[in-house]
């Protein structure tokens, strides 16, 4: 065999073998909801990024933030019918098809981070199985900082919300502008300026680090740390997408989940404090709650909590003993 026609054989080899490796590479798009700012979406490309590092390009997952790919309640939808590979999601947007997913939402249940990991461990089971019949895998989740009061004029007493139209972003949040006599309104997150500025919605309750992203000193003038409760967002995987890929793909995807989840809960408990401080710092008026407020919403708090556990079953009374 002459030179030449050895030289040709390898290059042919060598482009064939790429082909190969290349087709055996997967992209999977990852529509999340929130802009690049915010904690949840910097963990998620921390994530993706590590994926892609792990598996030497073998899984490249590109992270489409700010719901630019799919709105936000479209992307469960979108994951379990196969549409999209994987998504990020809040938990609380799937509490009209099980009630589990409101127990973070629940006021006063959990308002503090570590009692908010004590109801992560006592739910978590719960909810995978729940997920696991939709044909869905869930990878990690990541607490919010805890929520507050967005208003326009000072909250001292739950009688100050009466009438408001305040924005509702789950079953949770609109059972409880119900019990406030305030109007739930459903406002997604980018669109939350323009709806303070027109006068759609008067008052929110949200976490500080939505609070700057959305740049709420330019509609709102006070904000009460309630630190009602403490929601959290889930990154979820469709599950036959799951199994397709390479045994050692899926080991590294998982391993980075557990490392997204275990540096999220400490990115979350830095963005409270850091958030809280910026919205301060550009001129909103942050007050604790008075004594007034915090009676009021623990009277509402009692009330939703019973509701839930009613609508939980078994489930819901195994998650409130495991807290207590």
């Amino acid at each position: 065999m002459n030179k030449k026609l050895i030289l040709g054989t390898l290059i042919s080899v060598g482009l064939t073998l790429g082909l190969t490796s290349s087709a055996f590479a997967d992209k999977w798009d990852m529509p999340t909801p929130y802009g690049d700012g915010v904690h949840h979406t910097i963990n998620v490309k921390q994530f993706a990024k590590e994926v892609n590092e792990a598996t030497a390009g073998d899984l490249n997952i590109v992270v489409h933030s700010g719901a630019s790919l799919i709105k936000h309640p479209e992307i469960h939808r979108a994951v379990r019918t196969g549409q999209v590979p994987i998504g990020e999601m809040f938990m609380g947007l799937l509490g009209n098809d099980n009630p589990l997913f409101k127990a973070d939402n629940i006021p006063f249940l959990a308002s503090d981070f570590d009692s908010a990991k004590k109801l992560w461990t006592a739910s978590r089971a719960a909810i995978e199985k729940s997920l696991k019949k939709d044909g869905i895998k869930l990878l990690y989740a990541v607490p919010w900082p805890p929520q507050g009061i967005y208003s326009k004029k000072p909250i001292n007493s739950v009688a100050d919300l009466k009438g408001a139209k305040m924005r509702a972003y789950s079953p949770t949040t609109s059972r409880l502008a119900v019990l406030l006599e305030a109007t739930p309104t459903t406002v997604q997150t980018p669109e939350i300026p323009q709806a303070f500025s027109t006068g759609i919605i008067d008052a929110m309750v949200t976490s500080p680090s939505t609070g700057v992203s959305s740049q709420s000193w330019d509609y709102i003038s006070d904000y009460t740390d309630t630190q009602a409760w403490i929601p959290k967002n889930m990154v979820i995987v469709n599950a036959k997408s799951f199994k397709r890929l390479d045994k050692k793909v899926q080991k590294a995807v998982e391993e980075a989940a557990a490392a997204a989840e275990a540096r999220g809960w400490e990115m979350a408990i830095e963005e409270t404090k850091a958030k809280t401080a910026i919205l301060a710092e550009k001129g909103i008026n942050v007050a604790t709650p008075s004594a007034e407020l915090k009676t009021g919403f623990q009277a509402i708090g009692k009330t939703m909590g019973e509701e839930w556990a009613k609508e939980a079953g078994a489930d819901g009374a195994a998650i409130i003993k495991a807290l207590q």
